[in-house]
Formats: structure tokens, C-alpha cells, sequence
């Protein structure tokens, strides 16, 4: 459940919400000079219902801010959001009130497929996309996901996608592992959305190394940054009782202890336990869970004792590398150290990959700490990628605004291509697989004179063929072209090169020097009339390939490897729905599987090579189809969709409230 809170305010008392540090901070401020604010524009937003009484949503109809919708666990009834989720969506895209949305004067359509936000069919979810189509939605915000490919949601998206709507799914949150990405956010179409930190001083990034081995943890609420390093001998403190420290040298000591007590029913909260420490003498302490996984806490709470202000940092850090830490403890001298870094990916960000034939996430925005619209009125501190989403349909609607004769793939790569790189704690940027091409950047969207199609791509290459040739669609929106400069930003052993093939085509071309086979990221980076762009690429570079031959309505395949294999599983996927067939084939046994319809077909072979699994992989491209239906079992689909937000709820400062 989602903590209530009715404002943030100043010294002067002045009303202030956290959509004022999230919204400029992406860059809406530029926009908004030229009078762009997502007027006629109208946003379908698939969840729990808006309130349209809130203040900052006003209104249900032709004049009001909610001009339409359905819902559809009530039919005959209007949307009305008795959860809170979709208001809290709604208000990131278009607050126009106390609270300020991404594009205010955007029209929304609310149509509910939830009641509690807990789950919903995904039939639901498919008849409101298609009502969202039928109501003349100019985009689409999912803020739900799925924990695996559905492939009549994956369909319904590529309807609205070939109706030119814009539609923009969040990742989900169950980050930080990797592959955690659901339908819709895997669908190949849409824009798939993970989460950052927001530009708040609480916005916290911790780093711990011990013996040089670096390990994943996260400052606790309350804390605040350290100028420094800190420094010190690491001691175990049990639950970090008074008792349990004062026979300890703790001194000058990094103090380690367990989450909870020992004690049935002891309230051993967070901040009992940075007292005891800091009491003891410690520089700072480092809590470990008491059950499997990482979590947040906090130091600020309710049942604090008056006058309490946390004296040393305090981080958490998952069980199992308590444990390691604990275990090998043996005078070693661990290093902490805290700082704001509002472009750090939030843990709980769902990351991919979800194919080996393209890139989700494919961008970032601010998802953690956003203080957005609630029921009755209310505001409410939260998290997820449900409202890092958002921010990007409110994006896009800006830029349909400016530009509307732009397609919906035209605008997806003004925004993919104008981001802002994403870097972790020590400096390094995240991988693609899991940031996509970076952060959001609006007024770099807004003022970008250059499209470039593909924002993004995925190259394959073989021991028998080493070179990857990709072209590019070059649109100049002002149809002018004072030139460019590119660089190339990937691996040393690939050489890369790229020329204009005439004034709108770019051939780009990379060699691949080395046998590094394997799974190999980089980018592209154009610099044109003072903007520079984006362009993150994965290759993968196979010891064997797989050639694929169309016959009729077959395809059928043949693999090649340099050395002798047994047996390959081959998996095809039908790039409009995500439906994935499947056959096996063996050196003197041929395969093939049939196809139905015309589209791009991704073809994955897992080759047996003496016990070892080896990939190849190819695409095809079928046209040529007289297309016939395919006999399907309709099976009936268990509520299985979960909103994919709200983990999170944060209070004034801080994020997930745990407390001990």
C-alpha cells in the first residue's frame, strides 16, 4: 500500500512537489519556452483507473482533463481509480496543478483493467489497447507487466504500433537480475522504460570494497553523503546490540551486523542499531538481510526517539554477501563510501536481455523517489518503472505536439538517440542490456535536427563471416545537411568504418579482428549541428551459423560449425507476436518448420559440441506468403499480469520503508 502524503514544502511554505525535480530534470524546460506542453495530444493509460476528481486531473469528459476511457471490471461505470496506481501514472504524464506533469495540457483516456493492482487478465489488457485504437489514442502508457512472453498482448501492441500510435511499456521490477523482463515490456515495437534515481539530494549511490573485491549495496533513508572515503577494520556485531558490542573493538571499525534480532518479537530497528554502533565508537555499519536478497531500509521513521539524527552511514547489503564478508573476516580493512549520482540505475529495474535479437530496455528515466498525484486528492512518494514509463509517454507527447506528422518510430528515435549516458558507482557506464541507449534527455529530443533509423541494433557475426553491414535512414528535419562527424565507441578487435551511400543512407560496417567469440556491446556517436546521438549496438560474434533457406511455406535450415556437433535445438520466432516454434536437427537429419504468415522470422541454434552447448543465430525476412491461419488450442489464460510498479513507497526522504 502506497503511503499518503499531502506535500513537500520549503522554508517560505511555498508548495512544492518531487515532479519539480524529476520533470526539469529530463529536460522539459526547453520545451516549454516554445509553448510546448502536450496540448491535442491524447494519452491512453492502461492500469487502475484515474481519480479524475483530483485536482491536478480535473475533470471526466469532453472538457475535463480525463476526456474518455472505460472500465472495464465495471462496465457502465466510469474509470475511476480506487487503487491509487493509475493516478500516480497520470500525474507524471499530466499534473496541471500543484504538481506538474511531463506534458500538463496532454488530454488522458483512462481505461481500467484493475481493481486492487494486484492482477488482471490479459484479455483485458488486450481489449483496451484495442479500445485505445478505436478512441484515437495518439499513445499508449503500460505501466504492467507479465513475467513471460504472451503472445496475444504482443500482437495487440503491433496493432496500435501499425495505427501509428506510440506506445511506451515499464520494464518491470524485478531487477537487479538479469532476462527480467515480461510482456509487454518485450515487445519489440514498443519503448521499454527502466528506472533511475531522481535529482534529489537523497538520491544516494554506496560503494563497498573489501580486499579490493567490490560488493552491491544501498544507503538506508536518512543518510547523507559522505565528503570522504571511509575507511576501517571490519567487525562483526551480531544484531548490533549494546550487549553484544561492548566486550567488541569497535573503534574507528566498519561495523557489520544481521538485519532483525535474535529475539522473537524485539523491535531491534535500523536506527536502535546505528545508535549502538555509533555509540561503540564505529565509522559506520553495514546491515546484512536475514533472509535471501537485498533490501532497503530506513533511518527516519516514525518510532524514532525524539531528537534522533543518524550520526554514522549505514548500508544494506544482501545475505549472501553478509555471510561471504563475515566468514572471511580477518582484520581486513573495507572501504565505504557514499554520494549523489541521480543517473545510477535503480536496483529494483528489471534488465534484459529478452532476445538475442534486439535491445530492452532501450531507455531510462527517472523511476525512484517521484512524488506524484494519489487518490483524494493526496500526493504520494513512490517507486518503479511504472513512472519512469511515464515520463517517457509525456516525452513523446511533446514531440508529437512540435512535430505532428512524425511516425511513432521517428519520435522513438529522437528519444533514444538524444539520451544521456548512465554510469555506476565507480564510473563505468552500465551495459546496454541494461540501461538500453541511457536516460532520457527531452530538451536534447526537442532542439535534434537528425533522425536516425535504426535508433539501435543488433549485429551478427560468425567464424565464416566476420562482417556486419548495417544501413541506416538519415531524415533531416530541416532539411539541411551541414555534415557530420562519427566515432565509434566498442571493442578494440572490431574495426569499424561508415560512409554515406547517398545524402539518406548510412552504411556502417564493422570487422570483426579476433576470435573473441561471444557477446560484444557498443555505440555509435554522431555529432550534428551541436547535438550528439546515440546509436548503442549488441554483436555476437558465433564460433558456427545457421543458414536458413525459404520454400514455399517452409523454411529449412543447416548448420555449420568447424567442429564436429551431434545435435542443435532450434528455436524460431515470429518477430510480430513472439510466438516461438521449435525442431531439432542433427548432421544427417535435415529440419525445417512451417510459417504462416509474412514477417521477419528469428532463427536461435544451440549447437552439441562435445558435451558444450554453442550459439548461432540468423533472421529472414519472409514476404512472398499467401497467408493462412494457424490451428491454436485456445487455452484460457490465468490472471497472471501484476502491475509492474509501487514496489516502493517512499517517504519524505527516503525510499522502501523497511525499518528493522
Amino acid at each position: 500500500m502506497g503511503l499518503i502524503l499531502t506535500q513537500a514544502t520549503d522554508s517560505k511554505n511555498q508548495i512544492h512537489t518531487y515532479l519539480e525535480r524529476s520533470v526539469p530534470f529530463v529536460g522539459t524546460d526547453i520545451p516549454r519556452i516554445d509553448g510546448i506542453d502536450g496540448t491535442g495530444i491524447k494519452i491512453a493509460i492502461i492500469d487502475t483507473g484515474v481519480d479524475f476528481n483530483h485536482p491536478d486531473l480535473f475533470g471526466w469528459g469532453h472538457d475535463g482533463k480525463v476526456v474518455g476511457g472505460y472500465n472495464f471490471i465495471q462496465e457502465g461505470q466510469p474509470p475511476m481509480d480506487n487503487n491509487g496506481h493509475g493516478t500516480q501514472v497520470a500525474g507524471v504524464i499530466a499534473a496541471d496543478g500543484q504538481a506538474t506533469g511531463v506534458a500538463p495540457k496532454a488530454k488522458i483516456l483512462a481505461y481500467k483493467v484493475s481493481e486492487d493492482g494486484e492482477g488482471v487478465s490479459s484479455d483485458l489488457i488486450i481489449r483496451a489497447i484495442e479500445k485505445a485504437i478505436e478512441d484515437d489514442a495518439d499513445i499508449i502508457n503500460i505501466s504492467l507487466g507479465v513475467n513471460k512472453t504472451n503472445t496475444k498482448i504482443e500482437r495487440a501492441v503491433n496493432q496500435a504500433l501499425e495505427k501509428e500510435i506510440f506506445v511506451v511499456t515499464a520494464a518491470g521490477n524485478d531487477g537487479p537480475e538479469l532476462g527480467s523482463i515480461g510482456s509487454p515490456g518485450r515487445n519489440f515495437g514498443s519503448v521499454t522504460v527502466g528506472a533511475t534515481y531522481n535529482n534529489l539530494t537523497s538520491s544516494l549511490v554506496a560503494t563497498l570494497e573489501v580486499n579490493d573485491k567490490p560488493y552491491t549495496v544501498i544507503p538506508m533513508a536518512g543518510n547523507k553523503k559522505t565528503e570522504d572515503a571511509i575507511s576501517g577494520k571490519l567487525v562483526f556485531g551480531g544484531f548490533g546490540k549494546v550487549d553484544e558490542l561492548k566486550d567488541l573493538d569497535v573503534k574507528d571499525s566498519i561495523l557489520i551486523v544481521e538485519r532483525g534480532s535474535d529475539v522473537k518479537e524485539e523491535l531491534l530497528y535500523f536506527s536502535i542499531k546505528e545508535t549502538n554502533a555509533a555509540d561503540a565508537g564505529a565509522k559506520a555499519m553495514i546491515v546484512y538481510n536475514n533472509i535471501p536478497g537485498i533490501f532497503l531500509g530506513e533511518l527516519i521513521h516514525e518510532f524514532i526517539e525524539p531528537n534522533y539524527s543518524p550520526r554514522i552511514p549505514v548500508v544494506s547489503i544482501d545475505r549472501e554477501e553478509g555471510l561471504e564478508i563475515i566468514e572471511s573476516i580477518n582484520g581486513d580493512e573495507a572501504t565505504l563510501n557514499l554520494f549523489f549520482n541521480p543517473d545510477y540505475l535503480a536496483h529494483f529495474s528489471s534488465r534484459g536481455p529478452v532476445s538475442p535479437f534486439y535491445i530492452k530496455p532501450e531507455i531510462v528515466a527517472p523511476g525512484a523517489y517521484i512524488n506524484t498525484t494519489q487518490n483524494n486528492a493526496g500526493y504520494n512518494f513512490t517507486s518503479g518503472t511504472s513512472y519512469a514509463a511515464p515520463h517517457v509517454s509525456g516525452a513523446a507527447a511533446l514531440l508529437l505536439q512540435k512535430n505532428p506528422e512524425l511516425h511513432h518510430h521517428e519520435i522513438k528515435s529522437l528519444l533514444l538517440t538524444t539520451v544521456e549516458p548512465v554510469s555506476d558507482a565507480y564510473g563505468d557506464e552500465f551495459s546496454i542490456q541494461e540501461t538500453g541507449a541511457g536516460r532520457l534527455n527531452i530538451a536534447k529530443a526537442f532542439d535534434a535536427k537528425l533522425i536516425i533509423e535504426p535508433p539501435n541494433f543488433v549485429g551478427l557475426a560468425s567464424s565464416d563471416n566476420k562482417v556486419v553491414e548495417k544501413q541506416f535512414q538519415l531524415k533531416s528535419l530541416d532539411g539541411t545537411w551541414d555534415g557530420f562527424d562519427m566515432t565509434f565507441d566498442g571493442p578494440e578487435f572490431i574495426k569499424f568504418g561508415g560512409e554515406l551511400v547517398d545524402e539518406n543512407i548510412l552504411n556502417v560496417k564493422m570487422r570483426v579482428l579476433e576470435d573473441k567469440f561471444g557477446e560484444h556491446e557498443g555505440k555509435i556517436k554522431i555529432s550534428h549541428e551541436g547535438i550528439q546521438y546515440v546509436i548503442p549496438f549488441v554483436l555476437h560474434y558465433t564460433q558456427g551459423s545457421i543458414s536458413i533457406v525459404q520454400q514455399n511455406e517452409k523454411l529449412f535450415f543447416e548448420i555449420h560449425h568447424p567442429e564436429e556437433w551431434s545435435f542443435a535445438k532450434i528455436s524460431v520466432t515470429n518477430s510480430k507476436d513472439g510466438r516461438i516454434d521449435t525442431t531439432t536437427v542433427t548432421p544427417d537429419k535435415a529440419a525445417s518448420i512451417d510459417v504462416y504468415e509474412n514477417a521477419e522470422y528469428w532463427v536461435d541454434a544451440k549447437i552439441r559440441i562435445n558435451g558444450n552447448t554453442s550459439s548461432a543465430y540468423n533472421t529472414i525476412e519472409i514476404k512472398t506468403l499467401e497467408e493462412r491461419k494457424r490451428l491454436d488450442f485456445d487455452i484460457p489464460e490465468r490472471q497472471m499480469v501484476i502491475i509492474a510498479s509501487a514496489v516502493i513507497v517512499i517517504g519524505i526522504i527516503g525510499i522502501v520503508l523497511k525499518r528493522r
